[in-house]
């Protein structure tokens, strides 16, 4: 009897979480695990496809692409060196060349998915590296980085670092038509054991007033987070400016507002005041990284969503989600399954979680712990719409123009045109198709109805026998999501 109770949990979970309309469905491609190392231009370009192909089918809707992990670059750029991580050499361009950022952005919205521009703001180098070319910064200003724990780290007490940030961000936001700029939880290094942070001198000369130097790195992070996201609304106000914070902001042994764990600290220990940028409204939204199982001893999965779910509604949250842990741990009150179900299911509960970010696509793409099938099934069967970002624009574009099906050489087309537009706001960036059986009621809200989001202005239609006629309905969505009222056409396939 409690086999088929939890049964019946599990399919009105899944039922729940398919019906969502607007869901930010990401994952993470990144660099620094060396994945592309030694790969031609035709081998990574053929890895990408096949991951983005498989993402879509599992229903991302959105990719986090990381193309700046030290100092470095896997895009053209006039200000830092092409990336080891894309060529194996630091400094050396593609060959043939290629542009992966330009590429990917093309790509995912050629598929209809959203392209974040992942950059590590701070770290100048990583561990591995041993070999920093003469443009690097590192190399040209290495009074404005600090060694620690066999990183370099770009100095987060001085202002000429921070305005050089901005200056590599204004250009990628500038050059590139991504929908948004992504940062992750490097912010200080990460506490190594009897290592300090070398800064005491930026301190005496840049304390603004502070008495406390952790108060006065917060600060240097709470202004780095502040002028970025301006500086990315300055260039281009539809892109949205993301943060992925470690997944502990405090313990509540430091502070009443912390969560029941006892792990690492973003305020303490980082200093990371990711509240304070989500309720200051300094970020688009936020993706803490809850990479720990259901019913770990210091850093429990349930507990921590709960509590972000309470603390960090003011800006859109999305959970990041670790694959790996997941499908490697039991469900406490089903040992037989993994923890996808109980995860899944406390994500629905959770009034302010607008989505999940997958770390990392390659182990969807592999589909491990057969979690890649899992979504594609259930969870993310049906495509879904990003969530809505009213303090960026809350205005829809206008509706679609001319919907009509045409015969072609190619078969059967619905065509439309897309609706003219006087300003950004009004622009539209992606179409969603929809279609009703004879008879059926045209409710865009149900998202079973969804055929399609997509960049063109056509979708093949598939024709029988001209004797069943359908309803379809198009509509437009701009840069930021909004939707338009709807364009219907019935048709006979």
């Amino acid at each position: 009897m409690k086999k088929i109770f939890l049964l019946i949990l599990l399919l009105v979970s899944i039922l729940q979480v398919s019906a969502r309309k607007r869901e930010f469905r990401g994952a993470w491609i990144q660099c620094v695990n060396g994945q592309f190392q030694g790969m031609s231009t035709e081998a990574m370009q053929s890895n990408l496809l096949h991951q983005l192909d498989e993402l879509q089918k599992d229903g991302v809707n959105a990719i986090i692409f990381q193309v700046r992990a030290e100092c470095d670059a896997l895009y053209a750029s006039k200000y830092e060196p092409w990336s080891r991580f894309l060529t194996g050499v630091q400094g050396q361009a593609p060959s043939p060349y290629w542009d992966p950022l330009q590429w990917m952005v093309e790509q995912c919205h050629k598929r209809g998915m959203e392209l974040h521009a992942w950059i590590n703001p701070y770290r100048a180098k990583t561990k591995g590296t041993t070999n920093l070319v003469s443009n690097h910064i590192a190399i040209k200003h290495p009074e404005r980085v600090f060694s620690y724990d066999n990183l370099f780290i770009l100095n987060p007490g001085m202002p000429e670092n921070r305005q050089y940030i901005y200056r590599v961000v204004e250009d990628i936001v500038n050059r590139y038509d991504i929908d948004g700029l992504h940062i992750d939880d490097y912010f200080y290094p990460y506490p190594a054991p009897g290592q300090q942070i070398p800064d005491s001198k930026q301190f005496e000369q840049y304390n603004h007033g502070f008495s406390n130097i952790a108060d006065w790195r917060r600060d240097n992070v709470n202004i780095f987070i502040k002028e970025l996201g301006e500086t990315i609304h300055k260039a281009k106000p539809w892109v949205k400016f993301g943060v992925s914070p470690f997944g502990i902001y405090r313990n509540q042994k430091n502070s009443l507002n912390g969560s029941a764990t006892a792990g690492l600290q973003n305020y303490d220990d980082l200093y990371a005041d990711v509240l304070m940028w989500v309720n200051n409204g300094w970020v688009d939204y936020n993706v803490p990284q809850l990479y720990w199982q259901i019913g770990h001893t210091t850093a429990d999965y349930e507990t921590l969503i709960k509590w972000w779910n309470k603390h960090a509604s003011n800006r859109p949250l999305y959970i990041g989600e670790d694959i790996e842990r997941t499908c490697k741990f039991a469900d406490l009150n089903n040992p037989q399954s993994n923890q996808m179900a109980a995860k899944y299911r406390l994500h629905q509960q959770m009034e302010h979680v607008d989505g999940t970010v997958l770390w990392y696509s390659r182990l969807a793409v592999d589909n491990y712990g057969n979690y890649g099938t899992v979504l594609r099934k259930n969870y993310w069967k049906n495509p879904a719409l990003p969530p809505l970002m009213p303090f960026l624009d809350n205005k829809a574009p206008q509706k679609v123009k001319s919907l009509k099906p045409v015969w072609t050489s190619d078969g059967y087309i619905l065509f439309w045109k897309a609706p003219k537009a006087k300003k950004w706001g009004d622009a539209t960036e992606r179409y969603v198709v929809y279609k009703f059986n004879p008879g059926e009621k045209v409710d865009v809200e149900n998202t079973e109805k969804i055929l399609a989001i997509t960049s063109e202005t056509m979708y093949r239609l598939p024709y029988e026998n001209g004797k069943t006629k359908y309803t379809y309905v198009v509509t437009s969505l701009d840069r930021v999501g909004n939707e338009s009222k709807i364009t219907k056409k019935k048709i006979k396939l």
